[in-house]
């Protein structure tokens, strides 16, 4: 009891308020720095080192459902001679924050190095909480995500007129990589557009022994020898990637494979002629059942993304290959009669489930 009262005094308060002028009051217990984003709910019940580190949280403010986070540390930061993190998804946090209902100070788990709220704190990113994170996130669902704002300290009063932007802000420009990097694998080449790629996805590939040739996410590859082009996840709206999109039209022409993940799904359906449309709250969670077209199988994934495409703009040579059976939105495409296709969910997961990575299998098997 006694050192769990030095926490209380040791911790600062800290607001979150929305855009509509909601404030919820809980303790700060990562980095002391106001931020802006969006606020957008998460509900896996394990992973936070993955989720934190996952590209794709650029500009948002992390809450998690599940009401507790920390009791299993944190992971060594530690990176492989290629620069591939061996426990996390990228090189840094890239969530603006992160708001749990109850933080365990103390930590236990074989593999952990030090505690959440160390991490955050060296990384320079709030942690709030105490916060009602069951209220927080029906609000989101009942009204869809908002704009949020995270003040630590007293000064819950200063201006909070200014939320920040979301919609239009190119996040995959911020978190692509800046030059090419190539992965030394087998003899099949594979370029990889990066729009914020999670690392398990360069893993997975190098697992099935092909060469990766990482670009960025606004590099002309079509100039490029290669195999194979795959699509990867990343933050923001797809239609400030229109780079990307026109590069990917260009490759449509030929019949090399393509596949996508996440933003690489969008993308290519916006090559292919059709629309994307942001979700009211978007699905970030471990446990999404989707629904392969045309079969009775259905795969439990992982997601992470607030935009979809819309199937009615699908073009005459395009189809849904999966369909998300909690809303019916689309999961993926594929073209009808070139090796073309593509997943919104997480083939890679990480941190789980698995039971998708086939895809990854199909690609390959393609080149």
């Amino acid at each position: 009891m006694t050192q769990h009262m030095d926490y209380m005094q040791k911790e600062k308060k800290a607001t979150l308020i929305l855009d509509d002028g909601t404030v919820f009051r809980g303790i700060s217990f990562g980095a002391d720095k106001n931020i802006a984003g969006e606020v957008v709910f998460n509900t896996a019940m394990t992973g936070y080192p993955e989720s934190l580190t996952d590209p794709s949280y650029a500009g948002q403010l992390m809450v998690l459902t599940y009401p507790l986070a920390g009791n299993y540390g944190v992971p060594p930061r530690i990176f492989n001679e290629e620069g591939i993190a061996t426990f996390m998804e990228s090189e840094k946090i890239h969530a603006e924050a992160i708001i749990v209902s109850d933080y365990s100070h103390e930590y236990s788990h074989w593999n952990a190095v030090e505690s959440l709220g160390d991490w955050l704190k060296d990384e320079g990113v709030p942690g709030i909480y105490g916060i009602d994170t069951r209220a927080l996130t029906k609000k989101l669902r009942e009204h869809g995500v908002m704009m949020g704002r995270i003040i630590i300290g007293d000064d819950d009063k200063e201006n909070v007129s200014g939320f920040g932007q979301y919609g239009n802000v190119n996040y995959v420009d911020n978190v692509s990589c800046k030059e090419v990097i190539t992965y030394a694998g087998g003899k099949k080449r594979v370029v990889l557009v990066d729009c914020g790629v999670k690392h398990n996805i360069i893993r997975s590939l190098l697992k099935r022994n092909v060469t990766v040739i990482r670009v960025p996410w606004d590099y002309d590859f079509n100039q490029l020898e290669y195999d194979g082009l795959f699509l990867s996840n990343g933050p923001g709206d797809p239609d400030t990637c229109d780079a990307a999109v026109q590069n990917i039209r260009k490759a449509l022409q030929g019949d090399k494979p393509i596949c996508g993940i996440c933003m690489g799904n969008q993308l290519l359906a916006k090559a292919g002629g059709a629309s994307i449309y942001k979700l009211k709250y978007g699905h970030r969670s471990h446990n999404q059942p989707v629904r392969m077209v045309g079969t009775e199988k259905c795969f439990v994934t992982s997601q992470n993304h607030g935009y979809a495409v819309d199937n009615d703009t699908l073009g005459t040579e395009w189809e849904p290959l999966f369909i998300n059976m909690n809303d019916g939105t689309n999961e993926g495409i594929r073209h009808k009669t070139k090796p073309f296709f593509s997943a919104q969910f997480h083939p890679e997961a990480c941190s789980g489930p698995t039971d998708t990575e086939f895809i990854f299998d199909d690609f390959v098997a393609l080149l």
